[in-house]
């Protein structure tokens, strides 16, 4: 049990029952037991989320480095070979495909031309082995969701020259709201009566599983690891490297500038002499406005980081990385539960010399809806070694607002209702509701709605052209 933490007497009785029931469950180790039960008494000791708004100040560029004052890195291939040869790449492949209606891991979704998002990080990966000799592995690290299908996934690499490496992140037990009891413990001993506890977890996972100790002993120092599935183009990731080993950079955060649709992403902040990550959860009422606005809180956290390996291994064994708590609330067969979760991004205050490189928006694509796989899918983007590149036609730096409706939520769907996915290049803005289909070689420019009456099944005609139009029926195309 966690020592230190001011318990009132019932939380400590209640922590003191969890404690002795998860003891008997025998599906996870020592060490996701104690996570676990040291997790859930921080909870209940009520550490402080809020910051004091007035210490908040804004990064200098020593701290938040711009993106185009990094050092260009050497010429000779076999300097950029010794860089490479420090770096490890670290995938977190542990969420599901669900809200994409897809049932296996988030990583095997189709994105451009049959390859999936994990075929294209292998590529780039094989890429930089190729062109430099080097040996750059990748780690999944899987969630007991993936564990099965992402063993049998990566067989299909095995004669490709790259090293894959997987390993678990922790598994927890799901809390009950009534009696703050572990799920398992009440019978559900099924996944549902599990979950695995954020990103967050990567450190202490990655020292639990003995991948990190193997990796720092063949002198690996620093891994990337992009916590969700980004494609990123591997242009310049070395003058990254460069930077943090010649700056002693125990931590990078990749941060890009805000836009309207990111108002709600963590942001970098200096307080109290250090670099810190702000999310919202932890910004008061009275400044919820301030901080979504793109005027003072210009950067957000792009979920991509940098962290040296041997800094990992000194602040686990130290049990200092005790980011902030998410609770998130579910609900499983119509009993209420509670998950107590950590984001990665939130470790940045615990790293020496840490910081943020602002870097173009170009680095960073998450997919994360059918919206955002039309973006991929288009022509706005193109395919070279791995990595998506960004279509030159396209004068606009900002990419096109999409809003797909309900009907196209699942990717099975999202498929069906485009014969081939339209020219976007020219495009600001599409909202599409209702039962809307189209047909090949469809092209959208400026602003397009389309909106298909209740009940009516409203088609796009192959070859259509459609710029700055409304469209409500058959008739205004």
């Amino acid at each position: 049990m966690a020592a230190g933490a001011a318990l009132s007497p019932s939380d400590a009785e209640k922590l003191s029952k969890l404690n002795s029931a998860v003891t008997g469950l025998d599906q996870i180790s020592e060490n996701e037991k104690i996570g676990f039960i040291n997790l859930v008494c921080r909870y209940l000791s009520g550490e402080a989320q809020h910051v004091e708004w007035s210490k908040i100040n804004t990064p200098t560029d020593e701290v938040v480095v711009p993106y185009d004052k990094l050092v260009p890195t050497s010429n000779d291939p076999s300097q950029t070979k010794t860089l490479l040869d420090k770096l490890v790449v670290l995938k977190l492949n542990g969420g599901l495909g669900t809200t994409m209606g897809c049932t296996g891991p988030k990583s095997v979704i189709e994105v451009r031309n049959g390859l999936t998002f994990l075929d294209l990080i292998v590529m780039q990966i094989e890429n930089l082995n190729s062109k430099y000799g080097c040996n750059v592995p990748l780690l999944l690290m899987n969630s007991f969701n993936t564990h099965d299908d992402t063993l049998k996934i990566v067989e299909k690499y095995s004669k490709s020259n790259i090293d894959i490496h997987t390993f678990n992140q922790s598994q927890y037990p799901r809390l009950v709201v009534d009696d703050f009891m572990a799920l398992p413990c009440k019978g559900k001993t099924d996944k549902d009566g599990w979950y695995p506890p954020g990103h967050g977890d990567v450190f202490s996972s990655l020292m639990n599983s003995g991948k990190l100790e193997a990796l720092i002993s063949q002198g690996k120092d620093t891994f990337p690891p992009p916590i969700y599935y980004l494609l990123l183009p591997s242009t310049r990731s070395t003058e990254i490297l460069n930077h943090l080993v010649s700056s002693k950079n125990e931590y990078c955060m990749e941060v890009t500038p805000k836009t309207l649709a990111d108002v709600k992403g963590g942001t970098l902040i200096s307080y109290e002499g250090k670099v810190q990550l702000l999310e919202i959860a932890q910004v008061p009422d009275q400044h919820v406005n301030e901080f979504k606005s793109i005027e003072k809180f210009k950067i957000f956290n792009t979920n991509n980081l940098w962290v040296n390996l041997k800094a990992i291994k000194r602040l686990v064994e130290a049990d200092a990385l005790k980011m902030e708590i998410i609770p998130n609330p579910k609900e499983v067969d119509g009993i209420k539960v509670l998950q107590l979760e950590t984001a990665a991004g939130a470790a940045i205050k615990f790293f020496d010399h840490a910081i943020g490189i602002n870097v173009p928006r170009s680095r960073f694509l998450p997919v994360k809806a059918t919206s955002d796989l039309l973006l991929v899918q288009s022509d706005l983007y193109t395919l070279a070694d791995g990595s998506v590149i960004r279509n030159a036609a396209r004068t606009n730096p900002a990419n096109p607002s999409i809003e797909l409706g309900l009907e196209f939520k699942k990717v099975g769907n999202f498929l069906d209702r485009f014969k081939s996915i339209p020219s976007i290049i020219g495009l600001d803005s599409l909202k599409v509701s209702g039962d809307v289909w189209f047909g090949a070689n469809v092209t959208l420019k400026g602003e397009v709605s389309i909106t298909a009456k209740s009940g009516v099944k409203l088609e796009i005609p192959a070859g259509a052209v459609l710029e700055n139009k409304v469209i409500n029926g058959p008739e205004d195309i």
